[in-house]
């Protein structure tokens, strides 16, 4: 007789599936350390790539060498791009005295708006002003001590970053062999077009936002130079870097382009800065966004949201901006294994994987003879 195949049931499954996401979320953020540089220095090498193996190929040189030339390229055209924001920010530190003034007009305005509105003398009102700055002062060796922290730390993670990149340009080879030797023969083509895939989507997706970035920092630049404002080009680059933040990059980029044209300029110019910055994010969005990056990543809006903020409560910052690159990877990952295929379609938009559901249902002809 046939051995009865026993079913798992629902609610087994389920708890199965909640202890191992515990476990994976526990693991992730005990291992942020590694994890965090491993996976920018993992998206790195897969854009360098191409550069790499052309220095391989056609230049003939040594693939060790190659990985070091393109990163050298990589740290040169981020070198550029940071001494323009620094030749503004530079700029922008003359102008502390105006800011002084600004901000001392705008106190002196509030102090007297909160006491018409609250009936709050202008004496109480400073003498709170006073004990928070004083408790202000009283941290900040503290708060310079965990500044210095941060500075090294940072040093440290682009270092892991930048060696992380070359060991995984220089041993490419053996990792996808690796990944391929791992499962069975049955699954070596499905693993293989997972890898192929990975790295195509990847590339298309990182090329497509850097493209993107460019447009809008093209945008913004001459937006805020047609509205005369002094450090165009500084908020050009803020709006366009932000901009790489899905749906909440929007926010910051807002913030602190009023706050820097409200340091040297009036507020009829922060407000037409404001409404500029919203405009250019809807033109992102409805046009360059689907035109560039197009279906690249096909993840639904709300999947992409809760990546970001997962991401940022896990990882902070860098887990926002690897959010969406991580999901990409599972979808395709999801989209090619069986019984995965669920999660990639509550994952994706609907329309291409509920079409394919579709025709395989539909019986073949081979069935009909």
């Amino acid at each position: 007789m046939p051995a009865k195949k026993i079913s798992t049931p629902f609610y087994e499954k389920l708890a199965l599936v909640l202890i191992a996401l515990i476990a994976l979320g526990y693991v992730v953020i005990l291992a942020k350390e590694i994890l965090d540089p491993l996976i920018f220095g993992f998206i790195f090498a897969i854009l360098l790539y191409p550069v790499a193996s052309f220095f391989e190929k056609k230049l003939r040189i040594p693939r060790g060498l190659s990985g070091l030339l393109s990163i050298i390229l990589l740290i040169i055209l981020i070198w550029l791009v940071l001494y323009v924001v620094g030749s503004q920010i530079s700029g922008l530190a003359s102008d502390w005295p105006m800011l002084k003034t600004q901000v001392s007009q705008s106190v002196d305005n509030l102090s007297q708006w909160i006491q018409d509105a609250f009936h709050i003398n202008a004496s109480k009102q400073m003498s709170y002003v006073h004990s928070t700055t004083q408790k202000l002062m009283a941290s900040g060796g503290e708060v310079a001590g965990q500044t210095v922290g941060v500075i090294s730390s940072l040093m440290l993670f682009y270092v892991f970053i930048i060696v992380f990149t070359l060991l995984i340009l220089l041993y490419r080879s053996i990792l996808i062999r690796f990944i391929e030797w791992v499962f069975s023969d049955d699954y070596t083509a499905i693993v293989h077009d997972i890898v192929l895939n990975i790295q195509r989507i990847l590339r298309q997706y990182i090329l497509g936002l850097l493209l993107e970035m460019l447009l809008v920092a093209c945008i913004a630049c001459i937006a805020f130079w047609i509205i005369g404002i002094k450090y165009a080009v500084l908020l050009g680059i803020i709006v366009a870097f932000f901009n790489l933040i899905p749906y909440v990059g929007i926010f910051s980029a807002l913030l602190l382009s009023s706050l820097i044209t409200f340091a040297t300029g009036s507020i009829k110019e922060v407000l037409e800065v404001a409404i500029s910055v919203v405009a250019i994010h809807l033109i992102d969005s409805n046009f360059l966004l689907p035109t560039i990056v197009g279906s690249k990543v096909k993840l639904n809006a709300l999947v992409s949201f809760l990546g970001i903020v997962l991401g940022e409560m896990i990882w902070g910052l860098s887990g926002m901006f690897l959010s969406i690159p991580i999901l990409a990877i599972l979808k395709i990952i999801f989209d090619r294994v069986e019984n995965m295929k669920p999660w990639g379609f509550l994952m994706g938009s609907g329309h291409t994987e509920k079409k394919s559901t579709l025709e395989k249902m539909k019986p073949s002809t081979e069935d009909k003879t």
